[in-house]
């Protein structure tokens, strides 16, 4: 029996997934330590830690495995990934005060260089990529249907 790798597993999208790696363990390893030894002094900011922490967990998971429903997965955590990134940054720029701790995506991810910032977007991109590619596969022309159904009147 032959088990078939994912298709996004492949190329750049191999690369995105080690990046999604990395990062995941990195906020994990971070919200570990801050939960473990400071918690008491900024909550928020280090659930907020541990959340991106399985964001990206779950995001990196969903982008390795196969089918639709992996990919309806992705595009909820990586979309939910933008928008924290997003607000977060917003609100750490506008109150600092709020987060006396950095976040992961405290500033727009400054403390990882951009790359809660831009690793979102990039997955966005590829997702809808890989889907237009699985649709051109599958014989989509549009609106659902098939090559073979195109041509039908119903």
């Amino acid at each position: 029996m032959v088990t078939q790798k994912s298709t996004r597993a492949v190329g750049l999208g191999r690369v995105l997934i080690a990046v999604y790696a990395l990062l995941a363990l990195a906020a994990t390893g971070r919200s570990v330590f801050q939960i473990s030894t400071q918690f008491g002094e900024a909550p928020l900011a280090y659930t907020l830690s541990a959340l991106s922490a399985v964001v990206y967990i779950v995001a990196t998971v969903a982008l390795i495995g196969r089918g639709q429903g992996w990919y309806a997965v992705a595009w909820a955590t990586i979309s939910f990934e933008l928008a924290g990134v997003l607000i977060i940054g917003l609100v750490t720029v506008l109150d600092p005060e709020l987060f006396p701790h950095d976040t992961v995506w405290s500033f727009f991810g400054r403390g990882y260089g951009f790359v809660p910032l831009v690793l979102p977007v990039l997955g966005i991109l590829w997702l809808r990529r890989q889907g237009r590619l699985t649709g051109a596969s599958r014989g989509e022309t549009g609106a659902g249907e098939t090559a073979t159904d195109a041509g039908t009147t119903r």
